[in-house]
């Protein structure tokens, strides 16, 4: 998540909270079943996202 959080110029804890409630994109890679496993994400999964990503604050607004 440190590597996501990073590109996204979020902390790790935020980039967290995105993924526990779904405003992240599905991981690409997934290591372990458990709560702890380990995620990945390719660069251009995220960075494709990222263009998509409604900003600070703008969650709500349509």
């Amino acid at each position: 998540m440190n590597g996501v959080a990073e590109r996204l110029g979020i902390s790790p804890t935020t980039g967290r909270n995105y993924y526990n409630r779904g405003r992240l994109p599905a991981p690409d890679a997934r290591i372990g079943r458990d709560k702890g496993s380990t995620l990945g994400w390719l660069p251009e999964t995220i960075n494709e996202w990222n263009k998509q990503w409604p900003g600070r604050g703008n969650w709500s607004k349509t």
